[in-house]
């Protein structure tokens, strides 16, 4: 057993253990008995949550899964660490923690980590689109991006996302067709090439580098999934922070707006209207704004900047994770149809990009 510096300064427990994915009990057992002591073997329960695409997560409690002191388990998706820095992900669930919006983080082993469950359920699709739920998650958006840590940043977004493009380009073992991109690629059938790719990013980095949105601490990756909802408190908790840094403020908003589509199979007709989207926004400002000791009171002309600001950056978001599931395909073990979910989400940001970029104020009524 050794440890390493998490971001706070404080030693993070490590446990020189691997896990086997494809039969955890043992190494799972072997970790608890140093973070729960009390608990007999014999006792311990296990579920396995599926809602994941990347990593297995395992719940591990005696008597209810509900009960204080259960832990869960996640076991880190093969070759995740390509795209995934682990260090960082450590040091932004000890932030989440310290500012009251995550779960504690127990300890890093080989191939994962131990954390806190939180208690309630992954959220439904469907909850998304239903006020008392979508205000809840705006809000809690909100008090997550007031969070500063005292230092300048610069976003993730466009490291992360040349990072994906050059692991595409290392992963090719065969040139992809050529997919011209026009308006007629909207229903792609096939990954766009490497260098189509490559040009669409640096057209989406110019576009949006003209787009004043501030920097602040994102999650990042807010699909249902990652959304704890406690029904008994009326709380809302994100979890998962492996995507979490600094990043432009439209952006997580505009990736968390395209995860009503959802991931098993997805459907833009379900992505929230404008009049959700702006009562949504609303919430997020009042949030946003008493959160950083600001007068919380929220214009018409600011929700209509920030649904402005938010459609640009949904491109971003739809690019990205087009890149990421480009990605998946070629190296994850796990069953789902990743090249499909990455044509969805390229499709709908080839379908969506040309009104998206000539979006200005100039065309709302204020």
């Amino acid at each position: 057993m050794d440890t390493e510096l998490g971001g706070s300064g404080k030693q993070l427990l490590h446990m020189d253990i691997a896990v086997d994915e494809n039969e955890p009990w043992r190494g799972i057992v072997d970790l608890l008995s140093k973070l729960r002591p009390e608990w007999k073997a014999q006792h311990i329960q296990m579920k396995t949550f599926t809602e994941g695409i990347t990593n297995q997560l395992i719940g591990c409690y005696v008597g209810s899964l509900q009960d204080p002191g259960c832990v869960l388990v996640r076991l880190y998706g093969r070759m995740t660490d390509l795209y995934v820095n682990r260090n960082r992900e450590v040091e932004m669930f000890k932030v989440f923690h310290a500012h009251g919006c995550g779960p504690e983080i127990y300890c890093s082993f080989q191939n994962g980590i131990c954390y806190e469950f939180v208690r309630g359920t992954v959220l439904q699709d469907e909850l998304l689109q239903q006020p008392s739920i979508y205000r809840l998650i705006a809000a809690e958006m909100g008090k997550i991006h007031s969070i500063h840590r005292g230092r300048p940043a610069e976003p993730l977004l466009w490291p992360k996302m040349s990072h994906f493009l050059t692991l595409v380009q290392s992963s090719n073992t065969r040139t992809p067709a050529e997919q011209p991109c026009t308006k007629s690629s909207v229903a792609l059938r096939e990954v766009p090439s490497y260098e189509t790719l490559m040009a669409e990013m640096e057209s989406l980095k110019i576009h949006l580098s003209q787009t004043d949105s501030p920097t602040v601490l994102c999650h990042n990756d807010l699909l249902t999934k990652n959304i704890i909802y406690n029904s008994f408190e009326g709380t809302v908790k994100f979890i998962d922070y492996e995507y979490a840094d600094y990043n432009y403020q439209a952006f997580d908003i505009g990736n968390h707006f395209n995860e009503f589509a959802g991931v098993t199979d997805v459907d833009y007709s379900l992505y929230p209207s404008r009049e959700l989207q702006r009562d949504w926004l609303t919430a997020y400002l009042e949030s946003y704004k008493h959160s950083t000791g600001r007068e919380a009171t929220v214009t018409d002309a600011e929700v209509t900047q920030l649904y402005i600001q938010v459609c640009k950056f949904s491109l971003a978001s739809n690019f990205f994770w087009g890149l990421w599931a480009i990605l998946q395909s070629r190296y994850s073990s796990i069953d789902f149809d990743f090249q499909r979910y990455a044509i969805a989400r390229l499709g709908y940001y080839f379908e969506k990009k040309e009104e998206y970029f000539d979006l200005t104020l100039s065309h709302f009524t204020i």
